[in-house]
């Protein structure tokens, strides 16, 4: 949220009447426009693009009075680049969703901590040599070294060797050795399927665990259902990866212990063969063979424990992990120079200033969407995003709460923080349903603030030093 415009002036809150109205060189406001926008971005939440509604919310019929004109509304935006107060929100929100289906609260029993639960990684292929930053414990390794490097050339005759040991901020992570040799083509592919691959290896856990466990499909379907909630990732690279937590109950509608037979480890084992066991075939366009598709070999699975323990070498907790997968709820592909709507044209991929990779990326699915090619225009609606256009955020069914019931119980909580003296018409009297009439007429009438004076620039200034705090 930028805050250079706020160039004004504010006088000393007046302690008694109106007060003086204080100069600056370029702009004057008072303290009564100031708290107006106080007032306008607390109900907003902050939001710093608020979608505004122009309508009729009640009438007096005994006196004609009409409360109505323009109203905002926060946009609720998920995306930190888009909206942070609104991505801020749902952020916690998705914190408590999936901290609630591994220790139980907001409807969940407690007793859901007990059961067998994992957290799964599953990691997309490989489709070329690239800049990674490679660990071993603390210790940052080598990206890509090798002892022959001068004599080692990819078929394009471009060293794919890289000694450096890589920073996080390092622009050169994700990016490809040799731009030629990258397969595009199917990575656009492979995000744009990432959403069935899942769909496969869910269907494909069951009968993994079923075997390990070392019962009959029939027999695993009676004792237990497996429940999950995932979230979807972006690589350096621009590739979708999963993290997901996976847990096991009994049938039915309670949150109920399954059979002891079924433990974290025999799901960890299931995950890992069942993540290996999906493929999918897509078609890549005329003239070259259909694509097969699938997860990468760096699939992991660690349970996950009350208490903090060493797995693969990193605690992993309650908290660790609902951390994790709320911040990535909220994270999209963040490249500079990537648009966040969608293309219209070739011409405008032509004129993006975004990363070389990732623009290639971007070209590789537009064309792949055009009917010549797979034909399937969701690949160009999609390719501002890298061809993946799922949800970032998904779970089964009886995981635990829904974002609805959240939002539900916090409306209804601001509105009895609001009515603790009693519900009140738009005009601040006590409610006589037999003289308002409630109407909420409202029709869009655009984005954003409309007028960008300065009360609303220090309103928002305000806003943004909050959040930092």
């Amino acid at each position: 949220m930028s805050t250079s415009g706020a160039a004004a002036a504010i006088a000393p809150e007046p302690q008694h009447g109106p007060g003086p109205v204080a100069t600056a060189d370029d702009e004057v406001i008072t303290w009564a426009e100031f708290r107006a926008w106080e007032r306008q971005l607390a109900r907003t939440g902050a939001c710093s693009r608020p979608i505004r509604l122009r309508g009729t919310s009640a009438i007096n019929t005994a006196s004609g009075e009409v409360a109505g004109g323009v109203l905002h509304v926060a946009c609720g935006n998920r995306r930190e680049t888009a909206c942070p107060s609104c991505s801020a929100l749902y952020k916690g929100d998705a914190r408590q969703l999936v901290r609630a289906g591994l220790t139980g609260g907001k409807g969940v029993p407690e007793s859901v901590a007990t059961h067998p639960c994992v957290f799964a990684t599953l990691t997309a292929p490989s489709f070329g040599p690239v800049h990674a930053r490679r660990m071993r414990g603390k210790t940052v390794l080598p990206c890509r070294p090798r002892r022959d490097s001068k004599d080692w050339r990819c078929p394009h005759g471009r060293d794919i060797s890289c000694p450096v040991r890589h920073v996080d901020e390092d622009p050169r992570l994700g990016r490809p050795m040799c731009g030629d040799c990258y397969d595009y083509e199917a990575a656009v592919l492979f995000n744009f399927h990432a959403g069935t691959l899942f769909k496969r290896f869910t269907t494909y856990l069951p009968r993994h665990l079923a075997r390990l466990a070392g019962v009959t499909r029939k027999k695993l379907r009676a004792d237990l259902r497996i429940r999950y909630v995932k979230v979807a990732e972006y690589q350096a690279r621009g590739i979708i990866h999963f993290h997901a937590v996976i847990r096991l109950d009994a049938p039915g509608t309670g949150y109920t212990l399954p059979p002891p037979r079924y433990t974290a480890a025999t799901l960890c084992d299931a995950i890992t063969l069942a993540a290996r066991a999906v493929r999918l075939d897509a078609p890549a366009g005329p003239g070259r063979p259909r694509v097969r598709l699938g997860f990468g070999p760096q699939t992991k699975a660690d349970p996950i424990w009350r208490q903090p323990v060493i797995a693969s070498g990193q605690p992993l907790d309650i908290d660790a992990v609902a951390n994790y997968i709320a911040k990535y709820a909220t994270k999209s592909a963040d490249v500079p120079g990537l648009p966040g709507t969608r293309i219209r044209s070739a011409a405008a991929i032509v004129a993006l200033r975004c990363p070389a990779h990732h623009k290639r990326m971007v070209a590789a699915a537009w064309q792949l969407g055009s009917p010549q090619a797979t034909g399937d225009p969701r690949l160009r609606q999609w390719a501002h995003m890298l061809g993946y256009g799922g949800h970032f955020l998904t779970k089964s069914r009886r995981y635990s709460v829904t974002f609805a019931q959240l939002r539900r119980t916090r409306a209804e909580h601001r509105r009895l923080e609001r009515q603790g003296d009693g519900v009140r018409d738009p005009w601040g009297r006590p409610l006589d349903d037999t003289i308002v009439l409630v109407v909420n007429d409202w029709t869009y009438a655009g984005r954003g603030y409309a007028a960008p004076t300065p009360g609303a620039q220090l309103a928002l200034a305000s806003a943004d030093r909050a959040r930092g705090r």
